[in-house]
């Protein structure tokens, strides 16, 4: 595609930069080993960083690679969004039709909201996931252009991006990891002030290891001499022309070909050394008619149309085009590549002509433009033609034109899903209301003409005030909310709210204000901030008792939504009714079915899981036929949810792999996929099938569309890492996943979280850290009665029953057991596996007070057998075995131990099977022995079968009862040093890592026995 790369430098010479151009190609050469890579190439204005990568383009081409070129224009940052994506793809468009529309197969209706050449655009709405499907079909494009060979796309001038460009160009970089492209973009560092939006961009893309930054110096005085040497045609420049010259350039490029050309032309003195001075003087010694055409073009954009031009002008045809040619002719401008029209040789020169424009001369000129394109609206592309019409009527200052074209600006911005220019026209709308008459804003602007997001009017049905066909203040402020939120700007949807809920009377429009308090509850929510709780409260007291609304059925389902995540209560449920039915009263469709999804899961929570799951299924069915992907993949992540925690685990994981089917297929892979893919590998690792769930958490590994799903995913990690006995690398999981968790976070995530820790902390022979992690929940504000507590009891009582002995834990036990069982009597499981989870945790009670028997563990093995599932019942098999042992049962123990150790290895839980065959072993039997099978012990019991010394278990026995070295060794009459070296000889026998885990270890095997009978010790898994 050599037609894609601009030539636009002086010199025939292309000089330095060789360790920039080795960088280049050796990062193509690693995208061509399926490395995708970024660079992001700085520099000053004019420094060089066009032609290099002109240079870098060519060889690519030369060489098969798809190249594709775009640039920022500045009109970008004030609601053109997109703008390089769209010029590089239709220039790819002109050059490879066939390959581009191969590639594009089955996506054209997204794409089409970058590029309208790919026809007309899907017809889903512009919600909250619009943008994220956007991306995600874009990144697909990318991967599917890049199968066959490398493809590098550059962008110019990203100090000039759009902020959807940048969010698209970091979320491209972020998700390609297998795709073999390499992204280049360059920007002016001069130009990035301190608050520059740029500046915290580049910081976060180059935490990314595929992506690198190259800086351009200036010129050395060699570099300047053969740049000279090239212009001026001789082997050898004059040493004092190539002394002057860099002084005055300061060895920038740009202005050494600018100060050749002066010398050139014989100007060899009386430049002046400012900037302007230096690019202006190319211009002023063009003919009096060809200076004014330059001037015009310089407020015409980057990039002007010949036509637009024109219009503009009003000159004859020939006129125009001999001062276009003599402009062309002194590399003041040149013809853009797209064959449509002209741009400035360089930036620079443009922003110098245009900075010398008299203050009303500016304005006149942008005045005829506008006045030009909406005579013609033909003279520029259709996806360009608001933003620009927007931007020439703000500079022409004329707010009676600039707010409605701002406005219609925006509405095109939304319907590319591009949010942040969309508000940026809207937050300038409003800036400009004040100063447009109200006589004009009631002609010229109504609600019903453009607001598509927020219901026009918000009254009571049928008493609806005659000014609402008005458009007001307030309806832009709704809209500009609804753009906030939808950009990640929750910061400026929370400002935009105040502010309009400032000119609303509650007493006149209470369902406007509910709308607004509703919009700041959610806001709050995603920013994990105080106050939703009491927005939500405002809202429903402002809704209840008015008739059936769209925003009365909202209110209602959001509040419910809200409260199912955390502690629902009655009303919760009843709200939620009201919800589906106010909804299908009023036609409000997505209302319905997220009310009906949330009111299955409800059900679930009240003890009717069936008709919950039936309630969800069918509303599923009804979001398939529906252009709203989020509903879709909302069902079918709570269905498979709601199913996994029901034990259909099978079920889940189909239901789970159909939702990241449909997340994919959709685009929002960006927004649930994390989630999904949580969901599916939790099911995997309950099932066992444990490389299943680690395929699944490595594909999201290196993923940076997980933020907000960050501590469910690793908290799964902390968990495999659990099984494979690395216990230090799920330490590390559960800190970091702590990190980001707090004691107000959703019970569905802080209660797993907990059950890690205490089985980290239990297996590691810390019960006090246990209780901590225990009570952190029991303390919080969990609902007395929620069936997720079960596992964690469960647990927290099997590592109070393992540590009975320790003195530091044996202290409080009697309290911690009781606050145990006090919970446990709160719960009413109705599922099978929520009734084993139950019995499970009654018999681990009875272990930590000496008084289990095997009737305990029998039935949580029969009811958790019921389940066909791996997990728990492995747990109720090892202390069914303990129990069985205890009591003389021998066979039967084995028997019990060798099915929970079959289990422990489909589960990948090699810390248990290692427990399970120490058990097995100090009962003489094998674990492989056929069924009934019994072996004599062939080695002693207890300490000595861990070969420790006679020494070596005295200091044992004193370490179990929580002894320091130095009181070991008064005790034993030894010195300190000698205790040392024992306690580690001890640890390294035993195979543990510490001597809190070597006392656990002590007291699950009772290898000191206390001196009345007691029943064989059971380890907790």
């Amino acid at each position: 595609m050599l037609s894609a790369v601009e030539q636009m430098s002086v010199s025939p010479v292309f000089v330095g930069r060789g360790s920039e151009l080795a960088a280049l190609d050796s990062a193509l050469r690693r995208v061509g080993n399926g490395q995708p890579q970024a660079l992001l190439i700085g520099g000053d204005a004019g420094v060089g960083k066009t032609r290099l990568l002109e240079e870098f383009l060519c060889k690519a081409d030369a060489e098969g690679t798809v190249a594709m070129l775009g640039h920022c224009l500045e009109v970008g940052a004030e609601g053109l969004p997109y703008a390089p994506l769209a010029t590089a793809l239709r220039r790819l468009h002109r050059a490879r039709r066939s390959e581009l529309a191969c590639a594009a197969d089955g996506l054209e209706g997204h794409l089409a909201r970058v590029l309208p050449e790919f026809g007309e655009t899907d017809q889903e709405p512009n919600d909250e996931y619009s943008r994220a499907r956007l991306f995600e079909n874009l990144a697909r494009l990318f991967e599917r252009l890049s199968a066959d060979r490398p493809l590098v796309l550059a962008i110019e001038d990203l100090h000039w991006s759009d902020r959807s460009t940048r969010e698209l160009l970091g979320y491209l970089i972020s998700t390609l990891h297998r795709a073999r492209v390499l992204i280049i973009a360059t920007y002016r560092t001069d130009d990035l002030h301190r608050r520059h939006p740029l500046r915290p961009f580049l910081a976060e893309l180059e935490r990314q290891r595929t992506v690198h930054r190259l800086e351009l110096d200036r010129f050395g005085r060699p570099e300047v001499a053969a740049q000279l040497a090239g212009i001026l045609g001789t082997d050898t420049p004059d040493p004092q022309l190539v002394d002057r010259i860099l002084r005055r350039s300061e060895g920038n490029p740009f202005f050494v070909e600018e100060l050749a050309a002066s010398c050139t032309d014989g100007c060899y003195a009386g430049l002046s050394d400012s900037l302007r001075d230096i690019l202006l003087v190319r211009v002023e010694a063009l003919p009096e008619e060809t200076q004014r055409v330059v001037r015009i073009a310089a407020e015409g954009g980057s990039r002007v149309e010949h036509e637009l031009l024109a219009a503009v002008l009003d000159d004859s045809e020939d006129e125009l085009l001999d001062a276009l040619r003599t402009a062309v002719g002194a590399n003041v401008l040149q013809p853009d590549k797209d064959g449509e029209g002209y741009r400035f040789r360089h930036a620079l020169a443009r922003e110098a002509v245009s900075d010398d424009l008299l203050p009303g001369e500016r304005t006149r000129i942008n005045r005829r433009y506008a006045a030009a394109l909406e005579a013609d609206p033909t003279l520029v592309r259709g996806d360009e033609r608001p933003a620009r019409l927007a931007n020439y009527w703000y500079h022409a200052h004329a707010p009676a034109r600039a707010l409605p074209t701002a406005l219609d600006a925006a509405r095109a911005a939304r319907r590319r899903n591009a949010f942040a220019e969309q508000l940026s026209l809207l937050e300038r709308a409003i800036e400009l209301w004040d100063e447009v008459d109200a006589e004009v804003l009631a002609t010229t602007l109504r609600p019903h003409d453009w607001a598509e997001t927020y219901p026009p009017c918000c009254c009571d049905p049928g008493a609806c005030d005659p000014a609402c066909e008005r458009l007001r203040l307030v309806d832009v402020l709704a809209e500009a909310l609804v753009a906030a939120r939808r950009s990640g700007d929750r910061e400026r949807g929370l400002s935009l709210a105040k502010r309009a809920l400032k000119l609303t009377d509650e007493a006149e429009n209470p369902l406007r204000a509910a709308w607004f308090r509703m919009n700041r509850a959610r806001m709050l929510g995603h920013l994990n901030r105080n106050g939703t709780t009491e927005e939500l409260g405002h809202a429903l007291r402002l809704v209840e008792g008015r008739p059936p609304s769209a925003v009365q059925a909202d209110v209602f389902a959001l509040a419910a939504g809200q409260a199912m995540l955390y502690t629902p209560t009655g009303d919760d449920l009843a709200r939620a009714e009201r919800a589906v039915a106010i909804a299908r009263q009023v036609g409000a469709t997505g209302v319905e079915l997220h009310a009906r999804m949330t009111l299955g899961s409800l059900y679930a929570e009240f003890g009717e899981p069936e008709r919950g799951i039936a309630e969800l299924r069918a509303a599923v069915e009804a979001a398939r036929g529906m252009p709203v992907p989020d509903l879709l993949t909302r069902g079918l992540n709570n269905l498979a949810s709601m199913l996994a925690n029901e034990g259909r685990l099978a079920e889940a994981v189909t239901l789970a792999r159909e939702g990241l089917a449909v997340a994919g297929d959709l685009g929002m892979l960006r927004n649930t996929g994390a989630i999904l893919a949580g969901n599916l590998a939790e099911s995997l690792l309950l099932l066992g099938r444990v490389e299943e769930a680690a395929e699944v958490l490595a594909g999201w590994e290196s993923d940076l569309r997980t933020e907000a799903f960050d501590p469910f995913l690793n908290r799964l990690r902390g968990e495999l890492a659990l099984r494979r006995g690395d216990l230090a690398a799920a330490r590390e999981l559960l800190r970091v996943c702590q990190a980001t968790t707090d004691r107000r976070d959703q019970p569905q995530h802080l209660i797993p979280t907990a059950k890690l820790a205490v089985d980290l902390a239990g297996r590691g022979g810390q019960p006090l850290l246990a209780r901590e992690a225990l009570f952190a929940v029991l303390d919080g504000e969990i609902g007395r009665r929620d069936f997720r507590l079960l596992p964690l009891l469960a647990r927290g009582a099997a590592v109070e029953a393992d540590s009975r002995g320790l003195p530091a834990a044996d202290r409080e036990r009697p309290a911690v057991l009781a606050r145990i069982a006090e919970r446990l009597a709160a719960q009413r499981p109705v599922a099978p596996l929520h009734e084993g989870w139950a019995l499970l945790a009654e018999a681990e009670l009875a272990r930590a007070g000496a008084r289990d028997t095997p009737a305990h563990w029998a039935a949580a093995v029969e009811r958790l057998r019921s389940t066909g599932l791996p997990y728990p019942l492995v747990l109720a098999l090892h202390g069914a075995g303990g129990a069985a042992a205890a009591t003389g049962e021998r066979e039967a123990a084995a028997e019990l131990l060798r099915e929970a150790a079959e289990l422990a290895e489909r589960l990948g839980d090699r810390w248990l099977r290692g427990e399970l065959d120490r058990l097995l072993h100090r009962l003489g039997a094998n674990r492989g022995a056929p069924e009934g099978a019994r072996a004599e012990p062939s080695e002693p019991e207890g300490p000595a079968a861990f070969h420790l010394t006679p020494r070596e278990t005295d200091v044992l026995r004193l370490l179990t009862e929580g002894r320091t070295n130095r009181q070991i060794a008064e005790e034993l009459f030894i010195s300190p040093k000698t205790a040392s070296v024992h306690v580690s000889n001890i640890l390294a026998k035993l195979e543990v890592s510490g001597r809190g885990e070597a006392a656990a270890l002590a007291h699950r095997l009772r290898l000191f026995p206390p001196s009345a009978p007691a029943r064989a010790a059971v380890v907790g898994a």
